[in-house]
């Protein structure tokens, strides 16, 4: 694997756990981890965002994990949870917009790096 492809899998491991501790904050004390937003267009709870995260991010760290290991599937895989919790977080946004701008960073990072790798040559896509 190429150095971009092995950081990705690193990035989606720390995503993952990052995104489960985001999850429990926000499930179990979300009224003294996250203030409020006031009217948001997605009526969604913070309970709700904290189990979403929360799904997202064990999937995605397990996903990492199979990137790491070399595994055919977790680079589809990866680029499909990537893409979800890229969107999680950019309707995440009002919460923590810090940090939701430096995780769609991240997740931008890990999409382009399974997508461009080529696993036969051991080298990255050409434009």
């Amino acid at each position: 694997m190429t150095g971009g492809v092995v950081f990705a899998g690193v990035l989606m491991l720390c995503n993952g756990v990052l995104a489960v501790l985001q999850g429990i904050a926000a499930i179990a004390d979300d009224d003294n981890v996250y203030g409020g937003v006031g009217d948001y267009v997605y009526r969604i709870g913070l309970t709700g965002w904290g189990w979403i995260h929360l799904v997202i991010g064990v999937c995605v760290a397990i996903t990492g994990a199979g990137v790491l290991r070399g595994a055919d599937w977790a680079r589809y895989v990866g680029i499909l949870f990537a893409s979800l919790s890229l969107v999680a977080q950019f309707l995440f946004l009002p919460y923590a917009p810090v940090w939701s701008v430096i995780m769609i960073a991240i997740d931008l990072f890990v999409i382009w790096a399974l997508a461009m790798y080529r696993p036969g040559t051991g080298r990255v896509a050409e434009f």
